[in-house]
């Protein structure tokens, strides 16, 4: 006959496991709270509620404190600093490889007409522009003081003010036209993501570096042909990418007919102030 006061292992196990304060709970009840996945908002900067596209947002410190789990390792090491502070934020805008971006910068070069802003759509990157763009001033520096020496070798000296011109001309294309754009088109009801804008400007100069090659050989004619062709293509990419969210607004021409402005004011002063 069993007794009725006697308890299985396994019913008091389970009720210690639920009663006792401070116990840690089965691995059911882990599984149960595991975050969903959300894919980060990569059209806003910085970013709300994402640190990464393959992660979800991150549980938020008085949730942290009432469940009794450790935050994350990128949170512990970063204190507690504001969030456009974190290196964590700026993640998912980084978060592409070789494939991507070999791929963003054929776009780039026309190669597959105006699929740059589909491609981009969902995800697009800063790790790209970023390093096109420094890349670019040590090539136009370096290349356009060489350039000057082959023409001119007898009285020729180091400009390292072309670093300075390169730098601000580059960065200033790549980041802040960008920021003043995407203030119009906003304006204009004009929906399209600021980094999204960065990305697109900041590929459209790739085609420069390749040009800067070129522009060594001391013909003119030369120099100007190709910092024209490439001043084409930049200037085709921007437009055919913008184009397709323009539509039929009434301020489309006006857009276009100013990019192609700046887009040549950009040719023309990368021609003057490197390979004059």
């Amino acid at each position: 006959m069993a007794d009725p006061n006697y308890r299985s292992h396994e019913g008091y196990s389970s009720l210690s496991a639920s009663s006792l304060p401070g116990s840690v709970p089965a691995a059911a009840d882990v599984d149960s709270m595991l975050l969903p996945f959300q894919e980060a908002n990569l059209q806003t900067f910085p970013p709300s509620n994402a640190h990464s596209k393959l992660l979800g947002s991150y549980p938020s410190h008085a949730g942290e404190e009432s469940t009794g789990s450790r935050p994350q390792n990128g949170d512990e090491s970063q204190g507690g600093l504001p969030r456009f502070l974190r290196v964590s934020t700026y993640q998912p805008y980084f978060d592409v490889n070789t494939e991507d971006v070999s791929q963003r910068i054929l776009h780039s070069l026309l190669l597959n007409w105006g699929e740059f802003m589909t491609v981009t759509n969902h995800n697009p990157d800063l790790y790209g522009p970023f390093w096109i763009c420094t890349t670019l001033i040590f090539v136009a520096s370096a290349f356009g003081n060489f350039s000057t020496y082959l023409s001119n070798s007898s009285s020729w000296q180091f400009d390292i003010g072309k670093v300075n011109w390169a730098a601000g001309l580059f960065y200033a294309y790549t980041f802040l036209l960008p920021l003043l754009l995407y203030f119009f088109l906003k304006y204009i009801n004009v929906a399209l993501g600021l980094v999204q804008l960065w990305c697109l400007y900041g590929y459209s100069l790739f085609v420069f570096i390749p040009v800067s090659f070129i522009a060594l050989v001391p013909v003119s004619v030369l120099k100007w042909v190709v910092v024209a062709g490439a001043g084409l293509i930049s200037t085709t990419f921007v437009i055919t990418s913008l184009k397709m969210h323009l539509g039929s607004s009434e301020w489309s021409f006006v857009v276009i007919i100013g990019l192609i402005i700046l887009q040549a004011s950009f040719a023309l002063a990368f021609k003057i102030l490197f390979f004059a």
